[in-house]
């Protein structure tokens, strides 16, 4: 091996799709120890990239030296034989496998599958990433799956280490934690391709940024010496624009939850204990805490996937909806968002257009006819007015960046006029100018009189967004904070379930801070 060579040089990489160039002569260069990001907006080809150096995509043209050497890497386990581990976005795990089971299948044949249990729990407690190795991956968050990708990847001992947004769906000390490890092993000698959306985090960690728009590679800097306004310029042209919170007076209630409690349904999901919550018409309530706490089971129980609430438990717009389905849910005016983007917010193989069905019939004829024209400008609609970019309204979903998916499944259920959005992540995986925008159609949904309920891991989201905040822990609701009396501070002291004393008194606390 070259040691005086860079880890990873890459030059005039080429990938063309049928309705897109993803890479157009992209080069990069990466050095030993080096923390280096690759930023830009949604669909800039990003990920892709990230794909072809791990071997999951093949390039049409380019060249790939690999220190100092030129290399093929045909497919992923050459690109592990190599020492170039990566964290997808979109999590390449099988549901109905354990988390050692998923671990294991990335690590050869060499361990048992109790020795990797071991190691895992060892890894996962050294850097504060703890989860169940017995664990069925289908009963886990997406924080949950997260944390089995990232800890996946450090068992390898890479060499090169790619990160796909690893941290959006982390509390900050979980991301504080992370950060700990990155800089750890950069030290070591460990090279790190990082992308993020977060401009805060790259400031932070990355002491390299090679900026991609459309494809192709328009600027290099020290992240370090820039500020998230001149990031935010060179990744999209423009900083995002600051979103406007006007004080609103709510109206009537449009979701009570009383008294509901819930066994889990899973033995590694959360018991839902004496839930009250009550969301009004133009307002936006929050639900922060730390992934794994019940908000799956909450959602599912307010969504309709969860029917075993007694009818008066959970009222939709003053009619009991503890037993109805989400069909009858969305027929009262319930709209619903999940964290889960393929799988559960689309069909990974069907077009977007057709995805609209999922939760939207108005392309629907006696019978059951489709009107596919009606369709197809439907999707055309929203693309348009989210700016989603995608091959036309019968692009497949699969074929779409996590961010553009995103811009589109929100973009859906916002254009159906909601009375009450329940919307989980909504800002996951998207760049900031997305961000800033679907945040935006939020605030205008609960100025038109729309009741919202965002739950969220990101703390500076949830206080852009929220008139209320609720906290989460251990399958219980804090009692809500108003906008002025949440701080930081306080809402990570609840994270712990540390709010038994009484809410005026943490309120006073609160407003005192």
């Amino acid at each position: 091996m070259n040691t005086s060579a860079p880890r990873l040089q890459l030059t005039g990489i080429t990938k063309r799709y049928p309705a897109v160039v993803a890479n157009d002569g992209v080069s990069l260069r990466v050095e030993p120890g080096q923390t280096h990001a690759v930023l830009g907006e949604n669909g800039a080809g990003k990920s892709t990239l990230m794909k072809i150096i791990y071997g999951s995509v093949k390039p049409d043209e380019g060249r790939v030296l690999w220190n100092g050497q030129p290399v093929q890497v045909r497919n992923p386990q050459e690109a592990r034989a190599l020492g170039i581990s990566m964290v997808f976005q979109h999590f390449s795990l099988f549901d109905t496998l354990t988390v050692a089971e998923n671990v294991w299948l990335g690590l050869g044949k060499q361990l048992s599958l109790a020795e990797v249990s071991r190691r895992i729990t060892a890894k996962a407690g050294e850097y504060g990433l703890d989860i169940d190795p017995g664990r069925p991956v289908h009963t886990l968050s997406v924080g949950q799956m997260q944390r089995v990708e990232i800890i996946r990847a450090l068992l390898t001992d890479p060499q090169l280490l790619i990160l796909d947004e690893p941290t959006s769906v982390l509390t900050p000390q979980a991301v504080e934690r992370l950060f700990a490890v990155l800089r750890t092993l950069a030290a070591q000698g460990c090279s790190i391709l990082y992308i993020s959306h977060k401009l805060h985090e790259i400031r932070e960690l990355c002491t390299a940024c090679t900026v991609l728009r459309a494809g192709r590679v328009t600027g290099e800097c020290d992240p370090r010496q820039e500020s998230n306004a001149s990031l935010s310029r060179m990744m999209i042209g423009a900083e995002p624009p600051v979103l406007e919170h006007r004080p609103h007076q709510p109206g009537d209630a449009v979701l009570r939850v009383q008294g509901l409690s819930l066994e889990r349904e899973s033995p590694f999901g959360t018991d839902l204990q004496d839930i009250h919550l009550q969301v009004c018409a133009g307002e936006v309530v929050g639900i922060a805490g730390v992934s794994g706490n019940g908000q799956r089971e909450l959602l599912f129980a307010l969504s309709g996937e969860d029917r075993r609430a007694e009818p008066g438990r959970v009222q939709v717009a003053g009619r009991p909806a503890g037993r109805l389905g989400p069909g009858r849910r969305r027929a009262l005016g319930l709209h619903f968002v999940p964290e889960e983007r393929l799988g559960r917010g689309a069909v990974p193989a069907l077009g977007l257009a057709h995805n609209l069905l999922l939760t939207r019939q108005e392309a629907l004829g006696r019978g059951g006819w489709i009107h596919l024209e009606a369709l197809r400008q439907q999707a055309a609609r929203i693309i348009e007015r989210f700016g989603v970019r995608a091959g036309g309204p019968d692009a497949p979903a699969r074929s779409l960046s996590g961010g553009n998916l995103q811009k589109f499944i929100v973009g859906r259920e916002i254009e159906a006029n909601p009375r009450l959005l329940v919307i989980s992540q909504p800002t996951w995986g998207v760049d900031v100018g997305a961000a800033a925008q679907i945040r935006g159609e939020i605030l205008r949904l609960r100025d038109a009189g729309c009741a919202v309920l965002v739950v969220s891991e990101e703390l500076d989201e949830l206080f852009e967004l929220s008139d209320r905040l609720h906290v989460m822990a251990k399958g219980r609701l804090s009692p809500p904070l108003s906008r002025e009396q949440a701080t930081v501070e306080l809402i990570g002291e609840w994270m712990s379930g540390l709010w038994d004393r009484s809410h005026e008194e943490a309120a006073r606390e609160a407003a005192d801070v």
